[in-house]
C-alpha cells in the first residue's frame, strides 16, 4: 500500500485536482460499462448460435402439413435462438392463416413472409441491443479525456503562477502527469470499445444473413407444400 502512494505520489497524482478526478471517474465507469456490455452481448450471440445449431438438428426433414405443429412447438424450447424465433413467427402466422379458410394461397403467402420480414427485424434489434452505448463510449471517451488534458495543462500553469514563475519542471509536473494520465485513460477506454463495436457488428451481420437464409428456405418450403396442396 505503501509502495502504491508512494508512487503516486512520485507521478504527482497524490493532489489530482476535482475536476481532474471526475474525469478518471467517469472514463473509469465508461471503461467498466464496455466491458459489461462486451461480455453480455458475446454470451448471448454464443447461445443464440448453440441453440440455433441444437434447433435445426432437432427439426425433421418431413415437409408436409404434419409437420408445422411439431416445428413450432421445437422452436419454443429454443428461446434464444435468432433463427428459432424467425421461424416460429413464419410457422404461427402460416398456420393460423390457413386455418381461417377465407384467405388465398397468395394471401397466406404473402401474411407469413410480412411476418418473417417484421420478426427477423425485431430480433436483429434485439442483438443490435448495447452497441449503441459501445459506439458512444469510443467516439466520447477520448474527447473526456482530452478535457481531461486540457484541464491538467490549466493546472500546470496555475502551478506556475502560485510560484511566481519559479520551482522549474517540478511546479508543473503535477498537472502535466494529470494530463497526460487522462489522455493515455481516455484511449485505453475508447479503442476497446471501438474494436467491440466493430467486432460484435460483424457477428451481427452473420447473424442476420443467416435469419435471411432460414426466412427464403422456409418461404420456399410454404410454396411448395401450396402448390402441391393446389394439384
Amino acid at each position: 500500500m505503501n509502495g502504491v502512494l508512494e508512487s503516486s505520489s512520485a507521478l504527482g497524482l497524490d493532489s489530482v485536482s476535482t475536476v481532474g478526478l471526475i474525469v478518471i471517474v467517469v472514463l473509469a465507469i465508461l471503461s467498466v460499462w464496455s466491458l459489461a456490455v462486451s461480455i453480455e452481448r458475446l454470451i448471448a450471440f454464443a447461445r443464440a448460435r448453440r441453440q440455433s445449431i441444437a434447433f435445426a438438428r432437432t427439426l425433421t426433414d418431413r415437409r408436409d402439413a404434419d409437420w408445422l405443429p411439431s416445428a413450432i412447438e421445437t422452436a419454443g424450447k429454443f428461446p434464444a435462438s435468432h433463427l428459432a424465433r424467425v421461424v416460429s413467427a413464419g410457422l404461427v402466422t402460416f398456420q393460423r392463416k390457413k386455418s381461417r379458410g377465407s384467405l388465398s394461397n397468395a394471401e397466406v403467402i404473402e401474411a407469413t413472409e410480412r411476418a418473417l420480414e417484421i420478426s427477423s427485424m425485431l430480433t436483429t434489434a434485439d442483438l443490435r441491443r448495447g452497441l449503441g452505448s459501445l459506439a458512444t463510449i469510443s467516439t466520447t471517451a477520448p474527447f473526456i479525456g482530452l478535457f481531461g488534458t486540457v484541464i491538467g495543462i490549466i493546472h500546470a500553469f496555475e502551478s506556475i503562477a502560485n510560484a511566481g514563475g519559479a520551482g522549474g519542471f517540478a511546479t508543473v509536473s503535477q498537472g502535466i502527469a494529470e494530463a497526460l494520465l487522462t489522455t493515455a485513460l481516455g484511449l485505453l477506454v475508447a479503442i476497446p470499445a471501438a474494436w467491440m463495436f466493430n467486432f460484435l457488428t460483424q457477428k451481427i451481420e452473420r447473424l442476420h444473413m443467416e435469419m435471411a437464409s432460414s426466412s427464403s428456405e422456409l418461404m420456399d418450403f410454404f410454396l411448395d407444400l401450396e402448390e402441391g396442396t393446389a394439384a
